[in-house]
């Protein structure tokens, strides 16, 4: 049973959403972040999707501000708006009269999940895909000096994922990653916590996941995977991440 929907963040910003319930009802929902450059209907989202409403758990996936089908530039995107729309996405989730919502997110989705985690004592738990706890850092060690005054000059970034042609992107964003570091935050989350990396992430630094893991003080579990990359290109590198993070999230929904 799919909804598609759009809802509106506190800027009157749309955001376009999916709601995927078990066929039987259920007033648990997990509600599911993507990573930057990606949409709801990720491969994680959507094998995640499965998993859980195979277990009467509902799926909601939205699209961040200038992603997919939200509305927006996707240049004048920022953490803070990202993270008031997840804020949203879970009233919604509450209006829609779930009782238990557990929160997930990828990368660039799970410091959004982070810092929006950190702001709700009324989740059931948290998943944490790879995630990204201190986003500048990351875009200085990937780009390099020379690669961060290109883009204060210019307006645009190297795609992330490969692609041949500059992304726009306004250094704003870089300039709000500063104030977005989510260590802190971290402290204050009450939901039971687990984090997934690859210990070959090219992306996100592996002392981010285990620097965020000692200052959580909440239940947690860091599962660190042998071999496995930023993409978990491998299938049953694949499995194994979507698998303990779907166990996670049923277990305490």
């Amino acid at each position: 049973m799919e909804e598609r929907f759009s809802f509106f963040d506190p800027h009157g910003h749309r955001v376009a959403s999916l709601l995927t319930r078990p066929s039987g009802g259920t007033d648990k929902v997990a509600v599911l972040c993507h990573g930057f450059l990606s949409s709801k209907t990720s491969s994680t989202n959507n094998a995640l999707t499965r998993m859980l409403t195979g277990h009467d758990i509902a799926a909601f996936r939205f699209d961040f501000f200038g992603q997919a089908e939200s509305e927006g530039p996707f240049d004048q995107i920022t953490v803070t708006v990202a993270v008031e729309q997840a804020i949203a996405a879970i009233d919604v989730m509450r209006q829609k009269g779930f009782r238990r919502i557990g929160l997930m997110g990828s990368s660039f989705g799970g410091l959004v999940s982070i810092l929006t985690a950190s702001q709700r004592a009324d989740l059931a738990c948290l998943a944490l895909k790879c995630p990204v706890v201190d986003f500048a850092e990351e875009l200085r060690l990937e780009f390099g000096e020379d690669g961060m005054a290109k883009w204060k000059a210019t307006g645009t970034i190297p795609d992330i994922l490969g692609g041949p042609d500059r992304v726009k992107l306004q250094y704003a964003f870089y300039e709000d990653c500063l104030r977005r570091i989510a260590y802190d935050p971290a402290r204050s989350i009450t939901a039971p916590t687990v984090i997934v990396q690859g210990d070959q992430d090219e992306h996100v630094p592996l002392h981010q996941s285990r620097q965020l893991y000692e200052a959580l003080r909440v239940k947690k579990h860091l599962e660190m995977l042998p071999g496995a990359d930023h993409q978990f290109t491998n299938g049953a590198d694949f499995t194994r991440m979507t698998q303990t993070i779907a166990d996670w999230l049923t277990q305490h929904l």
